[in-house]
């Protein structure tokens, strides 16, 4: 291809009604923790919800679902992330992911953990 006949390429972000990214982080380290601006807890919960709104109401659900706290919520990007003991936090996510999911009609994602 010669350089007056680049292949362009446009690409668009359309958002759909779905769970990106549900992630459990069990016993972090203290030194992430710190980094990430977060108390030290049993565990760590990141969720990433499009579209962006819906972080909004996914930090509703999390937040009543368990004793978590809420560190950070970003409706702009759809970030949520918050922390508590390891079975508060699992029951946020699971709660969170299965009301949006069957309520709201998102499409889920698996809940990870490391």
């Amino acid at each position: 291809m010669s350089s007056d006949n680049k292949e362009r390429i446009i690409q668009e972000y359309v958002p759909g009604k779905q769970v990106t990214l549900a992630h459990m982080i069990c016993h972090p380290k203290p030194e992430l923790c710190t980094l990430i601006g977060v108390e030290s807890s049993g565990a760590i919960g990141i969720m990433t919800i499009t579209p962006g709104e819906g972080a909004i109401i996914a930090a509703d659900i999390a937040s009543k679902a368990g004793a978590v706290t809420m560190d950070f919520i970003d409706r702009f990007t759809g970030c949520i992330l918050f922390t508590g003991d390891v079975s508060a936090v699992e029951s946020s996510l699971t709660t969170t992911v299965r009301t949006l999911n069957e309520v709201l009609g998102f499409f889920k994602a698996p809940i990870t953990r490391t």
